[in-house]
């Protein structure tokens, strides 16, 4: 695998692993299109190249010591110039939607900067995969995808924008969206605009256009739909999902209030998808995403066999999934957290004759809050908890996911812990030092769960906060009673 300049493609006849005159480059191969990409251009005959900001994040691909490698960065004119140098076609698929930043400008400047490269260096096509949009005003994500796609048809060098809408196979952040949700929740609150139409493509088939867009004519400088044979809308590809994976049928309840970034906090919440990456893709679900036209089939021609069905789009993207731990993991998490409580509640005596003789502060809250309270902290602590670390092993990070276990333990701990100082020991000074260290744990439960993404912490805060107040009564309660 060369990593230091592209090969020149006259150089190609003293190399058996390489093919002649013609070359294509590839960005974004480290994603997931990028990567399936890859070998099927090998296979079509095609000379690849590959714009990488690291030749070691290739060095694992099993194709690695087939391509050239241009190391650089998309976002430089002298790194764009060596990769397009003798390129025929040239292949976009970086994208900016991270999470971070403005991504609708950083995807124009990468843009203009790819276009502007092609046409310096003659490149004969350029290949871009876009979303499938409808008319009239889109989405920030939809949007920048289609100023990605006008930008391209707008320079010297034609085009081949292809539009697709939820690509389902395993590794693309829509699918794992759908799969997720239809695994952990047999039961869910979702938005009305989950009964929008949508035209999903298996990426199989994905593959098939992309690799057939290389050789279109040089007179073809358009957008090209791509979709698979069904359209149905978010709630059916649900009921699908779990129809296809041995699932009951879910119970989805529309609400009209979900707006994109609540749901973006909820998708985040329950799924390992990064909340600043589900908040785009699910504000262009508002959208109805179906073909307009099929004109890619009389182009290119349709994948062997015909367009994949949804299911078996489904069957097919299943078989590379891990087994999903979600139920065992919130049995167990469930399971902990009622130990704690129920030890806690073994403990507290509040009809007791030493309680009703404390001098309590008036601003504690009447005996019956505490317990409605608990109960709803306790549900979140179990939930919450059980999301962190499956999200947590589902990407790969199994020591987080300990510790975070660890951590966990140590929480509950601490939680019975009190109620066996306060109540039964009436031990209020050691009460007080347990519920701070209780406190504490509580705000590194949250810590930790913000690895996962900002939502997961955002429900951990509330039972941080309870707490801290805990500690702050224990506290009041022991110094009005320093004889208790």
């Amino acid at each position: 695998m060369n990593s230091t300049h592209p090969r020149n493609p006259d150089d190609s006849a003293a190399d058996p692993n390489r093919s002649s005159g013609r070359t294509v480059l590839v960005t974004g191969a480290t994603g997931y299109i990028g990567g399936l990409l890859v070998p099927r251009l090998l296979d079509a005959g095609w000379s690849v190249r590959v714009l990488s900001r690291s030749a070691d994040r290739l060095a694992d691909k099993p194709w690695a010591t087939a391509i050239d490698v241009v190391e650089g960065d998309a976002t430089k004119r002298v790194d764009l110039d060596r990769a397009m140098a003798g390129v025929d076609v040239a292949y976009f698929l970086i994208h900016s939607m991270d999470g971070g930043g403005d991504f609708a400008k950083r995807d124009r400047a990468l843009a203009t900067g790819f276009a502007a490269a092609a046409e310096r260096a003659g490149v004969g096509r350029i290949v871009y995969l876009g979303g499938l949009h409808p008319d009239g005003e889109l989405s920030e994500h939809l949007a920048s995808r289609v100023e990605v796609g006008e930008i391209f048809l707008a320079s010297s060098v034609p085009a081949a924008c292809l539009q697709a809408a939820v690509v389902v196979g395993d590794g693309s952040i829509s699918f794992a969206m759908l799969r997720h949700l239809t695994e952990r929740l047999p039961a869910m609150i979702a938005p009305k605009w989950l009964q929008n139409r949508i035209q999903p493509i298996a990426v199989d088939d994905v593959l098939h256009y992309l690799v057939g867009a290389a050789d279109l004519p040089s007179s073809i400088n358009r957008t090209l739909d791509i979709g698979g044979p069904e359209v149905l809308t978010y709630a059916e590809m649900i009921q699908r999902f779990a129809a296809v994976t041995g699932r009951r049928r879910r119970l989805i309840l529309p609400v009209p209030v979900l707006t994109p970034g609540l749901a973006s906090h909820w998708i985040g919440t329950v799924t390992p998808v990064n909340v600043g990456v589900a908040k785009p893709l699910i504000g262009s679900l508002v959208h109805e995403v179906v073909c307009k036209e099929g004109d890619i089939d009389t182009l290119v021609g349709p994948p062997p066999g015909g367009a994949t069905g949804f299911d078996n789009a489904v069957h097919r993207a299943m078989r590379t999934v891990q087994p999903q731990r979600g139920p065992q993991t919130l049995a167990a998490t469930a399971a902990a957290t009622a130990l704690a409580a129920v030890i806690g509640s073994a403990a507290t005596t509040p009809d007791s004759h030493w309680y009703r003789s404390l001098d309590l502060p008036s601003w504690q809250p009447p005996t019956l809050a505490f317990p409605v309270v608990w109960t709803a902290l306790y549900a979140d602590i179990a939930g919450t908890s059980a999301s962190v670390i499956r999200s947590l092993e589902d990407s790969g990070r199994s020591d987080e996911a300990r510790a975070f276990r660890r951590a966990l333990g140590v929480n509950l701990a601490l939680n019975a812990g009190w109620s066996v100082l306060f109540w039964r020991s009436r031990r209020l000074d050691l009460a007080t030092v347990e519920a701070g260290l209780l406190t504490l744990s509580s705000a590194d439960l949250a810590r930790r769960a913000r690895a996962v993404g900002d939502g997961h912490a955002a429900w951990l805060a509330p039972y941080a906060a309870w707490c801290g107040f805990a500690t702050v009564l224990t506290a009041a309660i022991a110094r009005r009673n320093p004889s208790a």
